[in-house]
């Protein structure tokens, strides 16, 4: 966590950086002294909002109030409360503290003239973990090499952050990733950055926290561009999303109440969002496929924050003005199987069974074996399960904005990871690496792979230059996508540009609405 040195004001009003020494900025909460980095000025752990404890804690997010002296901006802020998936939770603990909210900025020329695009990374984790500080989010190279501010932040996950707690704002994660665009919009000239060219890009939850944005009348205007990788579809009707609440307070005996929550521990009110995600299934009556996947938190429609989904309100109009890319992996289902050991072991009886759960409409499943006759158990399994979930909301919200006259453009990762002797396929979360050019840091490093290969820098430096060419001018460099051609760019070890490649998929859902997940009944 850091702390605010108030010795002696800096005498640098304008940002200092002679060579080899440590740049200064001034914001409007006081001055920040951060580091440099392989010629990148870095500044991590600067405040965007208040800590989200005592009082606060469940409230909408307040701006962080200001500091006297020269504040050291060298270490990452503490994340907030975690689930424990992959040991988040043990991360959290680790860097203990209640500071959750902060951002991070990277910057190859600080100062209030350089008016370079600004790149803002929300990062994925079903909602339930994720942090800014892991090494794979780290923007250094991607600011260096794209000539871009990149910024990263946290924000509340979990209960914390899309629990439907009675007497508290909902979807106050979503509400933290505003307040951060906020503090962008007051203090990124002074990193270099052009408060006029701001591109929001996430993966998974991330990217479809950038779907919510666009569908947020709160979030009009905070940024110009938007990126969304791998969209997590799902979305909650208030019906359900009190019911999951409700089961995660009654683990502690308690009510879904701001009265009886306001007190606990976070680490215990994570620990029992995780319990009820583990055994979910027994909801699933109730709860349909939120239940199956084991999906207890995620953005809630209804309220006047996000009135409607992301698809109705493209459809309507609300994105026309912000330029979109938008895609997703070949294999995105890959990384969960062999996560589930099921890798070459899923059966028939498991094929149906997601075949009926996640299908869209009552014949589904039997388009799906009638136009994938010759496929196996496991391709059935993983094709509905990265349909359901990722590839068809991703490719909806490009449809969605064409269909009302904006502009997307359309990319599908189908160059397969070589780690792990190749099992993993172009999965989930390959990716990010690639468009941060971390391809040995984190875990995304394990789906490269020890020292990565040639083809792997290559792709990456295509990816990362059409990411920046997208923030910078909205143009990636292939073309727009629409209903009659459908092109899109196909990212492999030898790119190119051709009609969007899941068609089959495309036809099956291309009648599905994407409504909020509702709650089933008895």
């Amino acid at each position: 966590m850091m702390t605010a040195d108030a010795s002696e004001p800096s005498e640098h009003p304008e940002p200092s950086e002679p060579s080899g020494g440590r740049p200064e900025v001034r914001i409007g909460a006081g001055e920040l002294r951060g580091t440099r980095e392989a010629g990148v000025a870095v500044f991590r752990g600067v405040p965007f909002a208040e800590p989200p404890v005592g009082p606060l804690r469940f409230a909408a997010p307040r701006p962080a109030r200001g500091w006297d002296g020269v504040r050291e901006a060298v270490v990452y802020g503490p994340p907030p409360p975690q689930g424990g998936h992959f040991g988040m939770d043990a991360l959290a603990r680790d860097a203990a503290g209640e500071d959750w909210l902060t951002a991070n900025v990277w910057s190859p020329d600080p100062g209030p003239g350089a008016g370079l695009p600004v790149m803002v990374w929300i990062h994925g984790g079903a909602y339930t973990i994720g942090m800014s500080g892991l090494p794979e989010y780290d923007g250094g190279r991607l600011a260096r090499d794209g000539r871009v501010v990149v910024v990263t932040f946290n924000y509340r996950v979990g209960p914390e952050g899309f629990g439907r707690i009675e007497g508290a704002p909902g979807n106050r994660g979503l509400l933290d990733q505003i307040a951060a665009l906020e503090w962008v919009r007051e203090n990124i000239r002074a990193f270099g950055g052009d408060p006029d060219r701001v591109t929001v890009f996430g993966q998974s939850a991330g990217g479809g926290s950038v779907a919510a944005l666009l569908a947020m009348p709160r979030a009009a205007g905070l940024f110009h561009r938007a990126v969304a990788q791998s969209a997590q579809g799902t979305f909650f009707s208030p019906g359900l999303a009190a019911d999951i609440a409700a089961a995660c307070a009654a683990e502690l005996g308690l009510r879904p109440t701001l009265a009886d929550l306001a007190a606990v521990d976070p680490a215990r009110l994570s620990a029992a969002g995780d319990a009820v995600g583990a055994k979910a299934a027994r909801w699933a009556d109730r709860w349909g496929r939120a239940a199956h996947r084991s999906i207890p938190f995620s953005p809630v429609v209804g309220d006047d924050d996000l009135p409607v989904t992301p698809w109705q309100a493209l459809t309507d109009g609300a994105g026309r003005d912000v330029a979109l890319l938008v895609g997703h992996t070949r294999d995105e289902q890959r990384l969960f199987t062999a996560i589930e050991g099921l890798l070459g072991q899923v059966t028939r009886e498991q094929a149906d069974a997601a075949l009926r759960a996640y299908a869209p409409g009552p014949d589904g499943a039997r388009r799906y074996r009638e136009a994938l006759p010759a496929a196996s158990p496991e391709e059935l399994y993983e094709r509905v399960h990265s349909d359901w979930l990722f590839r068809m909301p991703s490719l909806r919200l490009a449809r969605a904005q064409t269909a009302a006259g904006g502009r997307a453009h359309v990319y599908e990762l189908t160059w397969p990871a070589p780690g792990m002797g190749g099992a993993f396929g172009a999965c989930h979360g390959l990716d990010v690496p690639l468009v941060f050019g971390n391809l040995d840091r984190g875990q995304p490093a394990v789906l490269i792979g020890e020292g990565p290969p040639p083809e792997a820098e290559t792709l990456s430096a295509r990816m990362r230059a059409a990411w920046t060419a997208f923030a910078a001018h909205g143009d990636p460099g292939w073309p727009a996508y629409d209903a009659g051609q459908r092109l899109v760019q196909l990212y492999d070890a030898r790119p190119a540009v051709a009609p969007y490649p899941e068609e089959i998929s495309r036809l099956i859902w291309q009648d599905h609405a994407f409504a909020a997940l509702p709650l089933t009944g008895g």
